[in-house]
Formats: structure tokens, sequence, C-alpha cells
């Protein structure tokens, strides 16, 4: 190759906090530096001119805004792109993000690899038949960050291959908890498919047997008001609402947190369980979509079904009064990161690139073990 693969990254900026925006700023930083690659964001949120940025503050206006400043950007940064990578989520996102993005990448003959995200796919593919066409015939190669997501559409006859979601062992330090103290963690954003609430009730039956316990919520969304309704409804005491929080300074809750809990009621691949690995926090979750994907139940952390507090409470307290075995899971945990850490990832990328520019098709390839994804 006589120069760097020049790489389109189409995405979310950090202006928007997400999971999403945080794994392309981070491929981002990685391909600094990188002789194979040069890569660029190309924003699906860019800052419109001056006089139109008090629009941003209007529902339907931003869009509409948003969308006026999008498609010049597409036209101007994607014919200069070697291979298009499309960062893509589900449902009205497709339509307003990704799919611009592929349309205008095939006017200019420009390859796409199609890096499909949401937990909510099996009920957005079997929906849009524009998104399967799209996944099907339209894009030279689809990417999915999970085992779990490559199943889903295989099901729907589309073929993909895994990449998976990074985490930085840098910004996350580990640590062993010892003592072990009945300090919760949930990073999920209030949105209903987090269910963040029913973490709130499984602590009230935490916070019954250790009055002192505390539970942190780093997040925000638009089911923040109801969430803490109920904290007061439940009379908790010690619970902390942060507020979103940067990406480059979440470590710092992993830090001064014992145990991680979630209960999504959809999820994919969830970074924030890779952050807890990465600090050392023992894991319980409810066991849905991508998460036991990463998640082996009594090996790297502890499962329980949808929206059951009951048995997320009955974990943590397991977690809390047997310190040595939460140890076990955290050390297991945290060995499996190497396979997601950016060495590992690199090759999966250039590999992703470079069959795309090439357009040489793709294949579907074993399914990978559930420790490997």
């Amino acid at each position: 190759m006589d120069r760097p693969l020049r790489v389109a990254i189409v995405a979310a900026s950090l202006r928007i906090l997400g999971g999403q925006a945080v794994q392309a700023q981070r491929l981002l930083d990685a391909w600094q530096g990188d002789p194979r690659v040069k890569a660029r964001l190309v924003p699906i949120n860019p800052v419109p001119p001056l006089p139109f940025a008090g629009a941003l503050r209007v529902k339907y206006l931003r869009t509409i805004v948003t969308q006026l400043s999008y498609w010049p950007l597409l036209f101007r940064e994607l014919r200069q792109a070697d291979v298009v990578h499309v960062f893509s989520a589900s449902y009205a996102s497709f339509l307003l993000a990704p799919l611009p993005a592929v349309l205008i990448a095939k006017l200019f003959g420009r390859p796409v690899v199609f890096n499909y995200h949401s937990g909510e796919a099996p009920d957005h593919l079997r929906r849009s038949a524009l998104a399967r066409r799209v996944m099907r015939a339209w894009v030279d190669l689809n990417v999915v960050p999970s085992g779990f997501l490559r199943h889903v559409l295989q099901g729907f006859g589309i073929s993909a291959r895994v990449v998976p979601n990074t985490v930085d062992l840098h910004q996350f330090a580990y640590r062993v908890r010892d003592p072990l103290q009945p300090r919760l963690l949930c990073t999920r954003n209030f949105e209903e498919m987090y269910n963040v609430a029913c973490v709130l009730r499984a602590f009230a039956r935490v916070q019954a047997r250790h009055p002192h316990a505390t539970l942190t919520l780093v997040g925000s969304g638009s089911q923040q008001d109801a969430l803490r309704a109920l904290a007061l409804h439940l009379e908790l005491r010690n619970v902390t609402f942060t507020g979103a929080i940067p990406p480059a300074e979440i470590s710092r809750h992993y830090a001064e947190a014992d145990v991680f809990v979630q209960a999504p009621r959809i999820d994919n691949m969830p970074l924030s369980v890779l952050e807890a690995f990465a600090s050392g926090l023992p894991v319980v979750s409810t066991d849905v979509g991508g998460v036991p994907y990463i998640v082996t139940h009594g090996v790297h952390g502890l499962l329980a079904p949808d929206d059951d507090d009951e048995a997320i409470a009955a974990w943590v307290l397991t977690l809390i009064e047997s310190p040595s075995y939460a140890r076990r899971l955290a050390e297991a945990a945290h060995a499996s990161c190497s396979a997601y850490t950016w060495p590992a990832a690199r090759e999966g990328w250039l590999a992703a690139y470079e069959a795309a520019s090439d357009r040489r098709p793709s294949t579907v390839t074993p399914e990978p073990s559930r420790e490997a994804t």
C-alpha cells in the first residue's frame, strides 16, 4: 500500500454521550499515527452555522437544521474517502444518519463498511424491509460488535463479521476490592430499555439488609424524573444521580464503586460491562440480548432473569457477603478484557476495510465462542 487507507468514520461526535460516540472516538484516537489507516470523523450531529445554533434547542427544528448541515458535509467528506465506515443504530436514527451516508457513498462509488450496533435489531429488522435491503445489497460489508448481533443478522439472511467493542485498560485501572463494600454503581442511561427502575427496586432490597449501602446512577435520559420519584417512593437513602458524565471522567466512578449492577431489557454488547471488567468490579446483570455473550454466569459475573429485581438483589447480596467469590469473578472478567483491547480489534478493522475496498464478497464465518465475543 503506497499510502494510508483514507477512512471516513460516520458516527456521532462526543457531543452526544453514548456508546457509539465513545467507540467512534476510540477508533479515531487509535488510528492516530498508524501507517495503515488515516481516519477522519464525519459527525452525524454537525454544529450548524452560528445563526442557526439556537434551533438545536427545539426538538423537531433541531432535526431539520442538523440534516441541512449533515448532507452537505457528507457530500464534501465522503468523496475524499477510500472506505466509508458507517455506525448505525435502529428505527428513526437509521433513516436520519446511516442511510444518507450509504446513499451518498454509493453515489461516489465508495465502499461501505456498515457497523450496526443496535440491541433492538430483532424488532428493527423484522419491521424494516428498507434496513434489510440496505444491509443485504447496498453495503460492501456488515460488521457487528458481538456474536449476538451476528446471529440476529443471520436470521434475516444478512452476513456479517464480528469486530468487538474496545475498552481502554489504561483509563480503567484494575483494583482488587478488599474489603468489598456495598457500594453499587450503574452507568446506563435513563431510558426504558435499560430499566434503571429495576436497579432501584433491587437496591431497596439490598439496603434492607445493608442500611449503609450506596447506589450511584451515572446517566441521563427521558426517565430521569420518574426514577427520582421512584427513589423517593421507595424511601431509599444514599442514592446519587450524577447526571451525564463525559467519557474522560467516568472512570472515577468505577474506581469508587465495589459492585456494578444493570438491568437492561434490551442490549447488545454493553460497553459499561467491559468498563466494569477493566476496573475490577464484579458484575450483576439481566440475562438479555448480547449480555451472556460477554458475561458467562458464574465465571465473569452473575445473571438474573429480565426485570427480576428480587434475583438481582439476591446476586448482589451474594457478592457482598461472599467477597472472595466476588473477587474470583472480577479476576476472570478482567482476564477476558484482552479480547476487547485495541491490538485485537485493529486487525479486525484492517481486514474489514481491505475486504470492502477490494470489493471481496464477505462470508459468514463460524459463530465464535461467547468468551471470544
